[in-house]
């Protein structure tokens, strides 16, 4: 039965907000859809940051979302606070494919050595974020798993409060009982606000699956946001979602190509697939002779990881970069 409620979930998770539009405008009809329609369209502009990208595109033909062809998309967990641009804590590779009407999904773990695309050193990879923004995040990436990435959704983590209180909290399924931040979140089924979804979504250090635990929380959260953006309900609030969405979420995907991917492909959120890369706990000393951690990938793993995804986005396959 849990298996099943997770499945419903995952459903529900990609665009869902488009949905919502298009249901006011059947249900609703006249100055009043128009009113949210207006809002979203703003909100989007307001969202809508595009990249310059100093380094070579892994891309031969560009990616017309129109057309229906495949791509990608690096998701960004930010925890931004003040007066500290942060870290991306969080980090998803997405491939959509409408053709096969399938997503995979790929977390990489924040400590995952690799060699940082125009800064010149090999550091976590979540440090690509700090020294060159979105940009060398998508370089970075890009040249680690050797696939194109063609968009880049940026969510602050520190806005997470914002969004969960605009949609009237949130419910998510716990599998560990824990404690973060002075509140105990027992096993089972929980109702979040907004302060205590940001704190459920932190944790890691107690959790068996370090990162890759609090990514699954994350996600979990995101996914339970879209859940109640979804419903009736959240329509009457759509001012404070839309605000708080055009605050927290930056992309460079444009109003027209997400109405391109709610017209063509909208089927694929039955279909998600994740993958976890698989690497070992190492410590290396740093100039001051300091044992730092890093999460070390091989590239073996890597050719394994892009085989795959390029064999979703229809590319053939390339022989990833050693050294990493």
């Amino acid at each position: 039965m849990r298996n099943e409620k997770k499945k419903t979930k995952k459903k529900k998770r990609w665009l869902t907000v488009l949905l919502i539009i298009v249901g006011v405008f059947v249900l609703g009809g006249g100055a009043y859809a128009y009113s949210v329609w207006h809002s979203f369209n703003s909100a989007v502009k307001t969202i809508h940051t595009p990249v310059e990208r100093k380094q070579p595109v892994k891309r031969h033909e560009e990616v017309t979302v129109k057309n229906g062809d495949p791509f990608s998309v690096l998701l960004l967990g930010v925890d931004e606070r003040k007066n500290d641009k942060g870290r991306s804590d969080t980090m998803i590779v997405m491939t959509v494919n409408p053709h096969t009407k399938s997503i995979k999904m790929l977390s990489i773990p924040r400590d995952t050595r690799t060699e940082l695309v125009g800064h010149g050193t090999v550091d976590k990879i979540n440090h690509a974020y700090a020294y060159g923004d979105v940009e060398m995040s998508m370089d970075t990436v890009e040249q680690f798993l050797n696939i194109p990435i063609d968009y880049y959704v940026k969510v602050n983590m520190e806005g997470f409060e914002d969004v969960v209180d605009a949609v009237g909290g949130v419910k998510v399924h716990n599998d560990l009982a824990f404690s973060a931040g002075g509140v105990d979140f027992p096993v089972g089924d929980l109702t979040l606000n907004g302060s205590k979804a940001l704190k459920f979504s932190r944790m890691r250090h107690d959790d068996p699956e370090g990162d890759f635990g609090r990514q699954k929380r994350q996600r979990e959260i995101i996914e339970a946001i879209l859940d109640e953006g979804a419903s009736i309900s959240s329509l009457w609030n759509y001012d404070n979602i839309f605000d708080a969405l055009a605050k927290n979420v930056k992309t460079n995907f444009t109003f027209d190509e997400m109405l391109g991917i709610q017209s063509k492909y909208k089927d694929i959120r039955n279909n998600i697939e994740e993958y976890k890369i698989k690497g070992e706990n190492e410590w290396i000393p740093n100039a001051a002779g300091d044992n730092i951690y890093y999460y070390a990938v091989t590239n073996e793993e890597r050719q394994k990881i892009s085989d795959q995804l390029r064999k979703h986005l229809e590319l053939g396959q390339e022989t990833v970069s050693a050294g990493q």
